[in-house]
């Protein structure tokens, strides 16, 4: 059992959902790998992000990891059904890879009275489609709506995210979203980023909007995932081991990567 769970983002997004999956599943081996050097994902073309994602789950396929996470929404809705269907069966067959979204629309529709939900996500999820689509399976009777707010990343991995300079940014992407619809009742952060302007969105939103983060909805999943699959789980091992590998140099990625984490990181360098 010397596998690992591998969790892939193409920066530091997927920290969020990570830190929640160790609270949820702390005795597993992780991986972690951000593909700091080419990011961000979320305005590049769906070949693109296919090309770069299906490299980085060949990474963590050769780290020894049965199972990969795609803790990073554009890489879910532009990379994952084709490296499912497509790669796993000749390069990995008896791997997996899993996204963030199936879980998030799974559920989304239980939050919401008045049925009608809104997005907030990068240019790249929203031009995917890949929540109407998930959504509409699950819950044909939501009205959903999604408002692409491209300005959020670079704020966050600036640190400039609670700062004065982002509530014109916070504003303009929510009133954009709410004049799309009035009834909006609930708002799913479809980013992983999108946790750390939390603080900042709940200054401004309406008092009977509900907000939404994956992370723990993700952690759930997975841990419901394992138990319904004694063959992957049981090539996991079982010393609360954790690595960090990113694209980009080292130090650079530690700095900010507590941002995301809550704690400090020690992660290496891996080429692509």
């Amino acid at each position: 059992m010397n596998g690992k769970i591998g969790v892939f983002d193409s920066g530091y997004g997927g920290l969020t959902v990570f830190k929640e999956i160790i609270k949820e599943l702390p005795q597993y081996d992780y991986v972690y790998l951000g593909d700091n050097a080419r990011a961000p994902y979320g305005s590049r073309s769906f070949e693109t992000v296919y090309k770069f994602t299906l490299e980085c789950v060949q990474l963590l396929f050769d780290m020894e990891c049965p199972l990969v996470i795609l803790a990073c929404n554009t890489a879910s809705a532009k990379a994952l059904r084709t490296i499912q269907q497509k790669d796993l069966p000749k390069i990995a067959p008896n791997n997996r890879v899993l996204g963030v979204i199936r879980p998030t629309t799974e559920v989304i529709g239980n939050y919401s009275h008045t049925k009608h939900i809104g997005i907030f996500a990068t240019e790249g999820t929203v031009k995917s489609e890949s929540y109407l689509i998930e959504i509409q399976k699950f819950f044909p009777e939501l009205n959903v709506v999604q408002q692409a707010c491209p300005m959020w990343v670079p704020l966050i991995e600036n640190n400039e995210h609670l700062s004065e300079g982002a509530d014109y940014f916070v504003q303009k992407y929510m009133q954009s979203l709410l004049k799309q619809d009035a009834q909006i009742d609930t708002i799913l952060l479809a980013c992983t980023h999108y946790p750390l302007i939390l603080p900042k969105l709940k200054q401004y939103i309406p008092d009977h909007i509900q907000i939404v983060s994956q992370e723990k909805i993700v952690a759930k999943s997975l841990k419901e995932y394992l138990q319904r699959h004694p063959e992957i789980e049981s090539k996991i091992g079982k010393r609360g081991n954790r690595f960090f590998y990113t694209t980009a140099e080292a130090d650079w990625f530690n700095e900010k990567a507590e941002l995301f984490y809550g704690e400090k990181i020690n992660a290496k360098k891996i080429s692509k």
